[in-house]
């Protein structure tokens, strides 16, 4: 029987990972979840390139939601195309996220109408959520959509290796631009070096530690990264402008605004004779750490899953935003997302299968 769901299992993972879904080209998969979805007895609802499906709501039953999303990352060298080998599937975005897609369309194949259930189920399959944090799917979902607001406990299908791990990161992004004068590189001293109007606060980055902060016996790591420089127009002139893009990522309990003073403090205090232009681009909120939520109790008392804090940002943010306690659980193996031919184990999918299968009360 074990081999029978791995088999099912690898050939819906195969399936999915055969359906090209690059972010902002969900169509083609939205349309076949959808099909499948409307062969279960599920109550099916589209919302764009969104789809969902639950189970008829009864007295007295907590709603319990699996939410994952239909995209990938684009293609990247050293992708050698779908396939099975050695208990993995291979394919892009096996572990992020279809093989997490998989289990959810199991999982609605085998829970009929849903009456023997220990909950109501809802599934909730989205786009965009690869892009920015503001095209993402799931946000007009959750605005629209008025029946997850009763919703007790959401389990997001990202790649976990089966590890529940609790509350994410914020991210902040900002856009600090140093402003000098342009010069002939044979005589410097005629302009105003942006790139080395720059050196102190990459000299203070360098030099900054991680931040750990305790949530609920849970250890987040605040970091704030340079992850993008650009400047200068050719190889013999000083540049008179150098940007940076900061990558700020923050821990659960810090509200987006104290996120952004933080960042403007760091930048004022490395260079206080002469602080940069600093715009922020883009804030996603940290999600909570809901540790005391009865109905992940109840699921990690049935499965005996460890217990991690989430060191990056999820949908998490935004169903803890919503009002819905939320945690991160799924079956991609969190190392291969995002990397050149991608792989997915078939028995950690199997076991994920399984996990939520008990938990629900699936026959």
């Amino acid at each position: 029987m074990a081999a029978a769901l791995e088999e099912r299992l690898v050939r819906r993972t195969v399936e999915l990972c055969r359906i090209a879904s690059v972010t902002g080209d969900e169509g083609a998969i939205a349309e076949r979840v959808e099909a499948m979805l409307r062969d279960t007895p599920l109550q099916v609802q589209r919302a764009g390139l969104s789809v969902l499906a639950r189970t008829a709501a009864r007295p007295g039953r907590p709603l319990v939601l699996l939410v994952g999303h239909t995209d990938t990352v684009p293609a990247k060298a050293g992708d050698r195309g779908v396939r099975v080998a050695c208990d993995r599937v291979h394919g892009l975005g096996a572990s992020d996220m279809k093989g997490g897609l998989a289990v959810m369309l199991e999982l609605a194949a085998a829970v009929g109408d849903g009456a023997a259930l220990a909950v109501d189920l809802g599934l909730i399959f989205y786009d965009k959520e690869e892009g920015p944090w503001a095209d993402s799917g799931l946000g007009p979902v959750l605005d629209e959509v008025a029946w997850l607001r009763r919703a007790a406990l959401a389990f997001c299908l990202e790649p976990s290796d089966n590890v529940v791990q609790v509350g994410c990161l914020g991210t902040l992004h900002a856009k600090v631009t140093f402003v000098g004068r342009a010069a002939h590189s044979a005589r410097p001293w005629q302009g105003d070096n942006a790139i080395h109007r720059a050196a102190p606060l990459l000299a203070a980055l360098a030099a900054r530690a991680p931040v750990e902060v305790d949530c609920d016996g849970h250890r987040f790591r605040e970091v704030l990264s340079a992850t993008l420089a650009s400047g200068g127009s050719t190889r013999n002139v000083v540049p008179d402008r150098f940007t940076l893009n900061l990558n700020f990522r923050f821990a659960p309990g810090r509200s987006d605004e104290s996120a952004v003073a933080e960042v403007r403090r760091f930048c004022a205090e490395a260079c206080p004779a002469s602080p940069p232009e600093l715009e922020i681009v883009e804030v996603a909120p940290s999600g909570r750490v809901v540790t005391d939520n009865p109905h992940l109790r109840r699921f990690l008392l049935h499965n005996g899953n460890a217990v991690a804090a989430k060191q990056a940002w999820t949908d998490v943010a935004r169903l803890s935003r919503a009002g819905i306690d939320a945690v991160n659980l799924g079956p991609g193996i969190a190392a291969q997302a995002h990397q050149a031919d991608e792989y997915a184990s078939a028995a950690l999918l199997a076991e994920s299968y399984t996990q939520f299968a008990r938990f629900l009360g699936v026959r």
